[in-house]
Parts: C-alpha cells; structure tokens; sequence
C-alpha cells in the first residue's frame, strides 16, 4: 500500500482526480472499522507503511506529546481537519477537479505534519492524533458496545 502515498501526493499534482482515491480508502477503512476497529490504520495505511518504512529510520524517536493522547485534544484535531476540509470542498463550487485537487492538498498537509511530528517525535506520532484513525477507533468501539448490549445474559 506503501505506493498509493507518492501515487495521490506527485501524481495528484497534476491528476487531481486522484484525490478521490483518498475518498475512496476514506469509505473502505470506515466501514473496515465497524469490523476491524483501527486494522487499517496497523496495517494498510498507506502513510502509515511511509513513516515506518523511511521515518522510523530518521526519527529522534523521544515521547510524542502527552495531550496527543488526550480525548479531547484528538476530538479538538478532528473538527478542526473536517471543518477545513467542509470549508474547501464548498469553496470549489462543486467542481469535480477541483474537489480532487482539495483531497491531494489535505493528504500532501497531513503528510508533511506526520513527517515533521514523526522526525521529531516517534516516528507514528501522528497516528496518535490522525483524525480518520480517531474515527476508526470510535466506529470499532460502537461495535464492541453494541454487542455487549446484545449478548444474553446467563
């Protein structure tokens, strides 16, 4: 999967419909999620195969952040990505490129922030704080509540 991160970040430069591939493996690892809690995030992501195929070797590998751990604060990283994220897909005017284009940016930000956060830091600190991977941990929580709530009692 390690691939997909060069493919959507150089070759969105100048495809930007490749931008939708990110809302495509958005929908798949949020409904993988309700199955899987945070598999994709360990195991498929794209970004995360990156940090620890070329980040880990950089990284001052010190403690990330306490309040990265902190509900509050990934809550405070998750509005904030998706009210910039709802704020720039508006701005298009529903443009399809355009809406493509807004993907790849926000994908090339979030890398650049991982990168830095994980040269600085371990080198998977922004998985700690990555909103789609709070997203999934919250879907696969659902699921295991939901099910408590269902077993039988004996």
């Amino acid at each position: 999967m390690i691939w997909f991160l060069p493919l959507i970040i150089i070759g969105g430069l100048f495809e930007p419909v490749l931008g939708y591939l990110v809302v495509a493996m958005m929908a798949f690892f949020l409904i993988l999620s309700f199955f899987r809690g945070r598999y994709w995030c360990w195991n498929l992501c794209p970004r995360g195969a990156f940090l620890d195929a070329v980040i880990s070797k950089v990284s001052r590998n010190k403690p990330s952040p306490k309040k990265f751990s902190d509900g509050w604060f990934r809550w405070l990283v998750f509005f904030l990505f998706m009210a910039f994220l709802t704020f720039r897909i508006i701005k298009t005017g529903g443009s399809a490129i355009a809406i493509g284009a807004v993907f790849v940016s926000m994908c090339i930000i979030t890398t650049v922030i991982s990168v830095i956060l994980g040269v600085i830091t371990k080198h998977r600190s922004w998985c700690l704080i990555c909103p789609m991977g709070m997203l999934q941990d919250k879907i696969g929580s659902f699921k295991k509540t939901s099910q408590a709530l269902t077993k039988p009692r004996l």
